[in-house]
């Protein structure tokens, strides 16, 4: 079985145009086999996306799939994007988006941060659940090192998908983690770099 985490080139192409509306704002998506949420934008996504306040800076897209994050916020922020994902096929949907959107950014294949340098003011993520806590663990730590002093994290899970021990792994790393949204079994949490409150393995 394929998984969108990992990168499948015997896949055939099943190219599809979704739209996504948000802040006013309307986008185009193609989206293709092999890439997660290939039929439109998923409930936890759109739940990430409602509850981030207003951004400046720079912003890292990780786990990015075909670009609906990064671009919808940069776009609508004017930040300065970087996205990020180890499957390929996925990167050449995001820069398909990234140029039907006019949106810039450095796009990056990258399996969790091994290929990223950098500071961010702003990490997001909808974390691969069904690669396993030690990938999305792994995820959570790392941010942690790559955010400027005061920067945030923002991490979508569900309660049947150990929202409580993701929120006391967060809480471990960064010393902090604020619960922006709860409800129907969705969670948004919001960690901030604060250099002297890290902790956990990074």
């Amino acid at each position: 079985m394929s998984h969108y985490f990992i990168e499948d080139n015997s896949l055939t192409h099943n190219f599809k145009k979704i739209r996504y509306t948000f802040g006013g704002g309307d986008f185009i998506f193609t989206t293709d086999s092999g890439v997660f949420s290939k039929s439109g934008a998923d409930t936890a996504t759109d739940i990430l996306l409602q509850n981030i306040p207003p951004l400046k800076g720079s912003i890292l897209d990780l786990g990015c799939g075909y670009g609906l994050i990064g671009i919808v916020l940069a776009k609508t922020y004017n930040l300065a994007l970087t996205q990020v994902d180890i499957n390929g096929r996925a990167l050449e949907v995001t820069k398909m988006n990234c140029e039907a959107n006019k949106v810039l950014s450095e796009i990056i294949k990258s399996d969790c941060f091994g290929s990223v340098s950098g500071f961010f003011d702003t990490i997001t993520l909808n974390p691969p659940i069904h690669a396993g806590k030690n990938v999305t663990y792994k995820m959570y730590e790392q941010a942690a090192a790559h955010l400027n002093q005061g920067g945030r994290f923002y991490v979508v899970t569900l309660k049947k998908h150990g929202a409580e021990t993701t929120r006391e792994k967060l809480a471990d790393v960064f010393g902090n983690c604020e619960t922006l949204y709860k409800k129907k079994g969705y969670y948004v949490f919001c960690c901030e770099k604060n250099t002297k409150d890290i902790g956990g393995t990074i």
